[in-house]
């Protein structure tokens, strides 16, 4: 069965760079599934923060707009999501999914604080 495991949260100040990973394995054609990440902050509901096509186009909330890119490897089945300029209230669980929502991973926390 398919599976999504992300990787590289953590703890970063103000203003600083962190980058997560999610490999997928276990029959997803995955350089055909739009892929994307979501988070969840304490107390608030789930936000897209990023989508991806197979083939590369990328979308952002507004939130991140140009501070987060996401980006893929199709030969590693892996998404990425390198985030810059990071801000307190990024402060959340952020979980990679297909874009349809079918499969999800377990979540990785991220916490921005000085």
């Amino acid at each position: 069965q398919v599976q999504l495991v992300e990787s590289g949260g953590g703890l970063a100040q103000p203003g600083g760079s962190l980058r997560l990973s999610c490999t997928a394995s276990g029959g997803l054609i995955f350089s055909f599934t739009s892929m994307a990440w979501s988070r969840q902050a304490p107390g608030k509901q789930r936000e897209l923060v990023a989508q991806i096509t197979g083939g590369g186009n990328a979308k952002y909330a507004d939130s991140v707009k140009g501070r987060f890119t996401i980006t893929r490897d199709n030969a590693k089945n892996t998404v990425y999501l390198q985030m810059a300029s990071l801000k307190v209230e990024d402060t959340a669980v952020y979980y990679c999914r297909t874009m349809d929502g079918s499969y999800w991973g377990q979540g990785t926390q991220v916490t921005v604080a000085s």
